[in-house]
C-alpha cells in the first residue's frame, strides 16, 4: 500500500509559501504516493484548491484529518506547539528544522516516535545533493528580493541617467557576503545598473562577484575565510577589526547596503554598527538578511522596516514568502527530488537509507532517536600519484655531434647569416628594382602572417579574429591598388590580365573572411549576455 504525503497549510505567522504545489503533487503521484493538502494551503501562494484536485490530490478539510491521514508530512516551516501534538507515531516529516537552534524541538519531535529529515541540514558539499538543495533555492529568491525590497525604500534610479531635467547619479550598492544570496542580489542590483560592490572571507568568490558585474573589495588582511558546506568560518579578531574598517568606509560611500552574513549554528556576525549607520548619507537603505538570526546590523529589528538616523533598516525574515509562488515552486521541486531519492522502487514507498550521504545528513530523527549531528562526511582517498620520470642525463646527439636541446652555436649562426647576406646581395644586384620591391614587402608579408597566425595556439585565433581582420584589411587595399588603374584609366602601368584576375580573387575572399570573422565574433560575443 503506498504511502501518504500530507500538505498542510503553513500556520507560521506570516508564512505564505507552501510545500508543494500541483505540478509537483502530479510527480509525486507518478512515483507511487497519495498525496492530500489541506483546504487552502496554497492560497498565499496563488494556487487553489481546484488546481491541487485537478493534479490528482485529495482535499483535507482540517489539519487533525490531513496530520492523522498522512504517512509522511511535507512543510516549509518547522511544527508549531499546535500541529506537534497532531503528528501521530511513525510519521516521517520533511521540513526545515534547524536542530542546532531548536534543542527543545527536537526533542519534543523526538518523543512523538518520527523520522525528521531537516532541509537545512542536507550536506552542500555533495554534488549529487544540489538537486535536493532547498537552501540554495531559498537564499537565490531572497537576494533577488532584498534588492527588490531596497528598491522600493531607496526612492531612486539604480541606473545613472542624463535628463533635460537634470543628471542622476548611480545608485552605489555594498553587498556584505557573497554566498549564494549575496550573488544573487550582486547579479540583480548589477542588472538594474546599480554600481556594486561586494566583500565576502573567502578570496574565492572574488571572480564570481566580477562575473556578475561587481567589484570585489579585498580586506587589507590576508587570511583564509571558507568553512564547512560552502559557508564562511568564524574570522580572527585581527581579520574582523580590518574588516570592520573597510565597513566603515564603504558605509560613507553607499547609497544601499545589503548583509547576508551567516554561520551555521552561531547567532549572525556584527558587521554594520551604529556608528556606521549614523556616518550613511540621509535617505541611505539597509537590508539586513540575516534579520531571523539576530542580525548583521546593531540597530535591525527583526521582521520590521525601521529608519534610524536617517537611514531605513529593513529587517524583514520572510523575503522568500514575499515571492511566494516562486519559492513554493522551487522548495516543491527539491522536495520532489528528495522523494526521488527515497523511492527508488517508484512504488509509493520509502528507505530511508543511512548508506546514501545526502540521506544521512538530512535525517535528524529516525524512529524516535535523534540522529542529529550526522558523522563528517566520508572523503574519498587522494590516489597515489605515479612517480614523475626522471628526464634523460643527455640529449640525443644530432647527426653533427650536437644535442638536439643545445642552443646553435656562434659559429654556424655567423655562417647562416652570410649565406643569407650573400643571396640578398645577388637578388640586388641582378634582379629587377620592382621584383625586389614586391620581394621585400613578401618577406615582411610573411614574417607578420607567422608571428600574427602561425605562432598562436589555435584555441586563440578567435579572440585575435580583430587582428586578422587587419592583416585583411591590408590585403584588400593591396587588391584595390591593382585593380584601380584598369578602373579609372589613367596610368600607363597596368597590371597583367593574371595579375587583374588575382586581385579580384583576393579581394573576394578578403571580404568573405571579414564579414565572416566578425558574424563569428559578434555571435561568441552573443553568448555571453544575458
Amino acid at each position: 500500500m503506498s504511502l501518504t504525503i500530507g500538505v498542510p497549510r503553513e500556520l507560521y505567522p506570516g508564512e505564505k509559501r507552501v510545500a508543494s504545489v500541483p505540478e509537483v503533487v502530479e510527480k509525486l503521484i507518478k512515483l507511487g504516493f497519495a498525496v492530500s493538502v489541506e483546504t487552502g494551503a496554497g492560497a498565499a501562494a496563488n494556487f487553489d484548491d481546484e488546481a491541487y484536485r485537478a493534479a490528482g490530490a485529495q482535499i483535507a478539510e482540517s489539519a487533525a484529518s490531513l496530520w492523522a491521514a498522512s504517512d509522511m508530512v511535507f512543510k516549509v516551516r518547522a511544527p508549531q506547539p499546535e500541529e506537534i501534538g497532531l503528528i501521530k507515531a511513525g510519521t516521517t516529516l520533511v521540513s526545515f528544522i534547524w536542530p542546532a537552534q531548536n534543542p527543545e524541538l527536537m526533542q519534543q519531535l523526538a518523543e512523538r516516535k518520527i523520522t525528521v529529515l531537516a532541509m537545512d541540514s542536507l550536506p552542500r558539499q555533495l554534488s549529487r545533493a544540489q538537486k535536493m538543495d532547498a537552501l540554495t533555492s531559498m537564499a537565490s529568491i531572497s537576494g533577488y528580493r532584498a534588492v527588490i525590497e531596497a528598491a522600493n525604500a531607496f526612492g531612486r534610479f539604480f541606473n545613472g541617467q542624463v535628463t533635460a531635467a537634470g543628471k542622476i547619479p548611480p545608485a552605489k550598492v555594498f553587498i556584505a557576503g557573497a554566498g549564494v544570496a549575496g550573488l544573487s542580489a550582486i547579479g540583480t542590483a548589477a542588472n538594474l545598473g546599480a554600481m556594486v560592490r561586494a566583500n565576502d572571507t573567502r578570496a574565492e568568490v572574488a571572480d564570481q562577484v566580477v562575473s556578475l558585474g561587481g567589484e570585489f573589495v579585498k580586506v587589507d588582511y590576508e587570511e583564509e575565510g571558507s568553512g564547512g558546506g560552502g559557508y564562511a568560518k568564524v574570522m580572527s579578531e585581527g581579520f574582523q577589526q580590518a574588516q570592520r574598517e573597510m565597513y566603515a568606509r564603504q558605509a560613507k560611500e553607499a547609497d544601499i547596503i545589503i548583509t547576508t552574513a551567516l554561520i551555521p549554528g552561531k547567532p549572525a556576525p556584527l558587521l554594520i554598527t551604529a556608528d556606521m549607520v549614523k556616518s550613511m548619507k540621509p535617505g541611505s537603505v539597509i537590508v539586513d538578511m540575516a534579520g531571523e538570526q539576530g542580525g548583521n546590523c546593531e540597530l535591525t529589528v527583526p521582521g520590521e522596516s525601521v529608519v534610524r538616523h536617517n537611514v531605513t533598516i529593513i529587517g524583514y525574515t520572510d523575503l522568500p514568502s514575499r515571492l511566494a509562488k516562486q519559492s513554493s515552486t522551487l522548495y516543491g521541486n527539491n522536495l520532489l527530488r528528495l522523494s526521488e531519492d527515497l523511492c527508488k522502487t517508484k512504488d509509493g514507498q520509502i528507505d530511508v537509507n543511512f548508506d546514501d550521504e545526502a540521506i544521512r545528513g538530512l535525517t535528524v530523527i529516525k524512529a524516535g532517536e535523534i540522529t542529529w549531528p550526522p558523522p563528517p562526511p566520508k572523503i574519498p582517498a587522494v590516489p597515489r600519484q605515479a612517480k614523475p620520470v626522471a628526464a634523460p642525463t643527455a640529449a640525443k646527439k644530432s647527426a653533427h655531434g650536437h644535442g638536439e636541446s643545445e642552443p646553435m652555436s656562434g659559429t654556424s649562426l655567423a655562417v647562416i647569416f652570410a649565406v643569407g647576406a650573400a643571396l640578398f646581395w645577388l637578388v640586388g644586384a641582378y634582379a629587377p628594382a620592382t621584383f625586389l620591391s614586391h620581394f621585400t614587402v613578401f618577406v615582411l608579408a610573411c614574417f607578420i602572417g607567422y608571428m600574427v597566425i602561425w605562432n598562436v595556439k589555435p584555441s586563440l585565433h578567435t579572440p585575435l579574429m580583430s587582428v586578422t581582420n587587419a592583416i585583411s584589411s591590408i590585403i584588400a587595399v593591396g587588391a584595390l591598388v591593382q585593380i584601380a588603374p584598369p578602373l579609372i584609366g589613367v596610368g600607363d602601368d597596368r597590371p597583367s590580365t593574371l595579375i587583374l584576375g588575382l586581385a579580384v580573387v583576393a579581394l573576394a575572399l578578403t571580404a568573405i573572411n571579414m564579414f565572416g570573422g566578425f558574424a563569428v565574433t559578434r555571435r561568441m560575443l552573443a553568448m555571453f549576455r544575458k
